[in-house]
């Protein structure tokens, strides 16, 4: 697929995953509309992109009425990553939120039916597989796209969400030829990753000084966190190599138990504290890996970032680009939350940049 000049829109283009894809596609001369609500995502993870005009940015909430056909409008690639998320403390908290995807979804994918788009590129998650397969931290297992299918278990009203996205879009292939595909993301993190992601709890935690240095659940948690540079890459070749609706996995096969990532991070950071585990706290699936080989059959890829190596490289930007007691002051609220914590600077000012960088986008 040729992207250049090819028109993109990008849902949930200022978040922390859609900013890394913005950046590729924008490099890859993609004209690129982004539509963000703003909710969790950040005019500043796009700043550069729209200061210099190459970016149309619209503040808009796709599950209004007649939003999301306003911004399919002229769009050859819709890159769906517009969705009421976070990390294990916000999905398990906030049931009810997270149930609002399937209306915002739906809305999306008529759509872009309508105005007929060439594909659609789903953000699905390893949420969608059913619990009963990753209950036990002792066995080697690796999760396998057939294996979601009746009876399905999915993870809360977000996994339920996800699976229900693929399904429908899966649907409108086999009866409207329709072209998708769905990229089953596994436990992203990075830079311009949020605290209510483990990773960068973790390190945050670090940063502050935390002491006792707290852990939700056992610590025996299994998880193979995937960077978001290896996240970007798939999605983007999913997009050039799947039509048929077909859902891939996106994730690395390492397995890291919770534990052994916070040792790193305090052996890394240089932090010596005591350990207080809180299984009392949202802890999620104790054992989910995701099996990739389809994605290296279907689509050429591969994880090419182990997981210390990026885990350093993402302490190195946190620690290079937070204020510690700024960091101290909102960390138990963005535990749970999507958007706590904004200094007042940033809120007295966010509603003139939306503005202002809109102008530019349209100039």
């Amino acid at each position: 697929m040729d992207w250049h000049r090819r028109k993109v829109l990008l849902t949930g283009g200022a978040s922390f995953i859609g900013s890394h894809l913005l950046d590729v596609l924008v490099q890859r001369g993609a004209q690129v509309r982004v539509i963000d609500d703003l909710s969790s995502g950040k005019l500043e993870n796009i700043r550069r992109h729209l200061s210099n005009g190459k970016v149309e940015f619209v503040q808009a909430d796709l599950k209004e009425p007649g939003t999301a056909e306003r911004a399919v409008e002229g769009m050859s690639v819709v890159f769906h990553l517009a969705a009421d998320h976070g990390g294990r403390g916000y999905v398990d908290l906030h049931q009810a939120a997270c149930a609002t995807n399937l209306v915002l979804d739906g809305n999306v994918f008529r759509a872009c039916y309508r105005a007929k788009v060439d594909k659609i590129v789903y953000a699905s998650s390893g949420c969608v597989y059913p619990n009963h397969l990753q209950a036990n931290p002792e066995e080697v297992v690796y999760l396998t796209e057939d294996m979601v299918g009746p009876p399905y278990d999915a993870d809360n009203m977000y996994g339920w969400a996800k699976l229900m996205g693929e399904m429908t879009l899966q649907s409108y292939y086999r009866d409207w030829g329709m072209k998708s595909a769905s990229c089953r993301y596994f436990t992203v993190y990075g830079e311009r990753g949020h605290e209510n992601h483990a990773v960068i709890a973790m390190i945050a935690r670090a940063f502050v000084g935390q002491d006792p240095f707290v852990v939700w659940g056992s610590g025996e948690q299994i998880r193979n966190w995937t960077h978001v540079s290896d996240i970007v890459r798939g999605t983007v070749l999913a997009a050039e190599k799947i039509e048929d609706g077909t859902a891939v996995n996106l994730g690395t096969m390492e397995r890291t138990r919770v534990m052994d990532a916070v040792k790193e991070v305090l052996e890394y950071t240089g932090r010596q504290a005591e350990i207080e585990l809180r299984p009392d706290m949202p802890t999620g699936p104790m054992n989910r890996v995701a099996d990739n080989s389809l994605a290296k059959k279907l689509l050429n890829w591969e994880p090419e970032v182990k997981f210390y190596e990026g885990l350093h490289g993402t302490i190195d930007w946190y620690f290079s680009t937070k204020d510690r007691e700024e960091v101290r002051a909102v960390l138990d609220q963005r535990l749970t939350e999507r958007s706590a914590g904004t200094s007042p600077t940033t809120d007295s000012t966010k509603q003139k940049l939306a503005t202002n960088y809109t102008k530019h986008a349209r100039a």
